[in-house]
């Protein structure tokens, strides 16, 4: 009899244990959310952080507060997260930098595919080719034809080794065979200036960037990056459209959590973030930035990250580059 109370206690108590965790993740969240944005305030990552951080607080029903952890292009705030309790309060919104950063550096702290998880792709922002308004083309073709001919005399700026938009010209070099010279500045307001003065051809921008230039004709803006035209420049032909097939590139942006966060809470976020972006008033936030929302499920952005970690770590490999 006695053995028998036992192991019917032993069975209410592992009973007991598994419906404590099955309520845990239903709870969630019944604390502060913390959203860390791993560059310094004042950019594309931290605006839109901020647009979700304020818009995720009222379907989860409590605060979540955006923190700013940068350092070594994104690395130290990746780290943080990727090492965090996997308990949904610590979560991490970044940019195409976490796919390229582990090709990029010789040593990161963290495992991509190990040790985070993709809840979405939250939005998506092409580039757009830039040119200085002095320059004799008028078109992705003509400028093509205009770079070979100038092969290896064109330069480009970007606002850093291993960006983006450098990876951008790089592949627009290899592309073409038209051998650019890379100029990377501290800031692309500077590149900006040299292009208007004739000392660089051209770059691959940040629409949020690029934009009031464009817009007051100090740059020529050619064709933007995207699968599909952007909003922002719906007259501008993609990269595609002008014949570039191959030739696309998009400053996504990734909600992630430890790898190890319960499903419950994953879906529990990927809810939440979808009603954001379905939001008018999101979609007003985001054309400021030239961003666009996208959602995506878990999975799907699991394959982009894989897809795009294999393509930036070619090309990284291919022309030798390294910080």
């Amino acid at each position: 009899m006695l053995m028998l109370n036992r192991r019917t206690l032993l069975s209410a108590a592992a009973l007991a244990a598994a419906g404590g965790g099955r309520a845990w993740a239903q709870d969630f969240p019944d604390r502060p959310i913390r959203l860390v944005l791993p560059y310094a305030p004042g950019g594309v990552v931290d605006y839109v952080g901020r647009v979700f951080a304020q818009g995720l607080s009222e379907p989860l029903r409590q605060s979540v507060v955006a923190e700013n952890r940068p350092g070594a292009g994104g690395v130290v705030g990746t780290d943080y997260v990727a090492k965090s309790a996997p308990d949904g309060y610590v979560q991490l919104i970044m940019d195409p930098a976490i796919v390229i950063n582990p090709s990029l550096q010789s040593r990161v702290p963290y495992d991509l595919f190990r040790d985070l998880r993709p809840v979405s792709i939250l939005t998506s922002s092409p580039l757009v080719l830039v040119i200085g308004p002095d320059l004799p083309v008028r078109s992705v073709a003509e400028f093509v034809a205009y770079a070979r001919a100038n092969r290896g005399r064109l330069s480009y700026a970007s606002a850093g080794t291993g960006t983006t938009p450098h990876l951008a010209g790089e592949m627009f070099g290899r592309i073409t065979g038209c051998e650019p010279t890379h100029v990377p500045y501290r800031g692309i307001a500077a590149g900006f200036t040299d292009m208007m003065t004739g000392q660089v051809a051209f770059a691959f921008s940040s629409i949020a960037g690029a934009r009031g230039l464009v817009n007051d004709g100090k740059l020529r803006a050619l064709a933007t990056t995207g699968a599909q035209r952007s909003a922002a420049f719906p007259d501008l032909p993609t990269m595609r459209e002008s014949g570039m097939e191959d030739f696309v590139v998009d400053l996504w942006l990734a909600l992630l959590v430890p790898a190890a966060t319960p499903d419950r809470i994953v879906a529990r976020m990927h809810a939440a973030a979808m009603g954001v972006i379905r939001r008018p008033e999101t979609a007003t936030s985001l054309e400021r930035v030239g961003a666009e929302g996208r959602g995506s499920t878990s999975a799907e952005a699991a394959t982009t990250l894989r897809q795009e970690f294999d393509t930036w770590r070619k090309l990284i490999a291919d022309a030798k580059i390294t910080v």
